[in-house]
Order: C-alpha cells, then structure tokens, then sequence
C-alpha cells in the first residue's frame, strides 16, 4: 500500500514515515500544504494522512479540493484542533477519520489498518494521453502515431508529472521533489539533462508537445502551436 504523510513538522513525519514502513507501507512525504495539493493530485494514494495546520495551504483546503476532483482515498486529519466544532468541520470536508495530537503512534497505526480494510473502489488508469502522445506509466513507453520507445524510470516520472499537469509552470524544486524525493540531494544540473532528454524523445517520435523553459522558474508542458 502507498501512503502520503503530509506533515510540516518535519520530525515527527519522519518518524510516522518510519514506522509506517516497518509496516510495510511505502510513503511519500510532504511539508507543505501546496507540494502536497500537488502530490495529491498527480498520484494515486490507499490512504492519505493530513495534518490541518500547514504552511501556504492548511488541510481544510488541500482536502476540500482533493474531493473537488472526485478523488476517494481515505484522509485521516491529524491536528491538535480538539474541539467538537473543529472535528465536525474536519468530517464534513471529506475526512474519513479524524485523530488529535500528541497521539501514540500505534493508534494511527490502527487507524490507518482500519481504513485499509475498507473495499477498494479505486481504478487506476496507467495510460495518459495528451494531444497526440501516449504514455504507459507501467511500461514506461510513450508513443505517438509515428513511433514509440522506451523511456528510464526518471524521464518516465518526469513525464508523467507535466503530463498531469499540462500547461501549468512547474517550479524546480517541486520537480526535483517528486523525481528525485524530497529528502535526495541532486545538482540543478541532473533536472536540466533530463528535460534535454525528454525534448529529443518527444522531438524524435514526432509528438506535438514541447517543454518550455520559464526563466528562473521552471518548465512548461505545452502544445506546440501549428504542430
């Protein structure tokens, strides 16, 4: 099962992280609300675990709009919010459990085994389609009605996150983020060798998708215009 511990106190996310995955349990991790909206968004999660107060974003909102795209994982709020008042608020946004800190950690532990046996109502689609490319995000093959080839892990995950996103700017940092994981160290330089990489591939099987730079921003994902 893949979780996603969306948590601004960074210790004691690494430490649910921790024995989330002595359970077993793959994670991704988050430290922001609005890198978490993202994460959130552009991957398929069994359980997600929300804390309320974050920075730029706090949970009400990333929750109110992960329900907004019709996205059913299971969301445990965690917050030192106990009021009655601020439990229902928390419910009534889409929340399917709701736990108040300090809590030990085998209770969320529970909890997060509880929601698990819940049946599953989520389908995932493996394939993204986006104006005449085709990506396999299983086999990491991405095509057009040209020509099709295989891309390295990174270019794949790289790919899939404009794909998801197409023509939004996409920052750096998140980038290297969700690529490389929010704890890796990578030089600026690798980012840029693998947006060269992916413009050749798309270029070469004829795509009419093309990756646009935005000045000490980011990229772009964008349709090429009379492609």
């Amino acid at each position: 099962m893949r979780l996603l511990v969306i948590e601004d106190n960074k210790d004691l996310c690494d430490s649910i992280c921790f024995h989330l995955k002595n359970e077993g349990y793959t994670t991704d991790t988050c430290y922001t609300g609005e890198t978490a909206l993202f994460y959130a968004l552009q991957n398929t999660y069994d359980i997600i675990i929300l804390d309320r107060m974050l920075p730029v974003m706090d949970g009400l909102t990333i929750l109110k709009e992960i329900r907004k795209h019709s996205i059913n994982v299971p969301v445990i709020l965690v917050t030192a919010m106990s009021d009655i008042n601020d439990r229902i608020d928390g419910l009534d946004a889409g929340a399917d459990d709701y736990l108040v800190k300090p809590f030990a950690v085998n209770e969320l532990l529970a909890r997060v085994r509880a929601l698990a046996r819940r049946p599953s109502t989520i389908m995932v689609s493996n394939t993204l389609t986006l104006a005449n490319l085709t990506l396999d995000t299983t086999t990491k093959c991405i095509s057009t009605p040209y020509k099709s080839m295989n891309l390295a892990k990174r270019e794949s995950d790289l790919l899939e996150c404009f794909m998801r996103n197409s023509n939004r700017i996409l920052p750096r940092e998140l980038l290297l983020s969700r690529v490389w994981g929010p704890d890796h160290f990578v030089e600026d330089g690798n980012l840029d060798n693998y947006i060269c990489f992916l413009r050749r591939h798309l270029k070469n099987i004829g795509a009419k998708l093309t990756l646009k730079t935005i000045h000490t921003v980011g990229y772009q994902l964008i349709e090429q215009t009379g492609a």
